[in-house]
């Protein structure tokens, strides 16, 4: 079966309006209309930068306890974290897994190692 939503760890966190801080989330695998779409959001044609924080918004399922994510809350992201979901959206959606091909410095052989969604190994 196809994983299609992965969990991931903020290095941060976003603190919400109350001080709260909300770092476990989930991130869904993004659709082809979910990078077609904000094509017509004027908030991106005025700024193309801005299209990172709607395909966030689209695709982040959960953030800590909040009961939705949308682009205010991506927007109020410290730039650490905005970084790491960019790297975690590309990981994801281009190679479909969490794992990386390494090659052993001992014996030269080549294995996969899962990256933790904190992006430890």
């Amino acid at each position: 079966m196809l994983q299609t939503e992965f969990p991931f760890t903020l290095p941060r966190g976003y603190v919400d309006s109350e001080g709260d801080l909300h770092q476990k989330g989930v991130m869904r695998l993004a659709t082809a209309y979910d990078e077609i779409a904000p094509m017509k959001d004027p908030r991106c044609t005025s700024n193309p930068g801005y299209l990172v924080i709607i395909i966030l918004s689209r695709v982040i399922t959960r953030l800590g306890a909040l009961e939705q994510v949308n682009p205010k809350v991506i927007e109020g992201l410290f730039a650490a974290d905005l970084a790491f979901l960019q790297d975690f959206y590309r990981q994801i959606n281009e190679n479909g897994a969490l794992n990386i091909k390494t090659v052993c410095p001992k014996c030269g052989q080549e294995h996969e190692v899962e990256v933790m969604a904190s992006g430890e190994v």
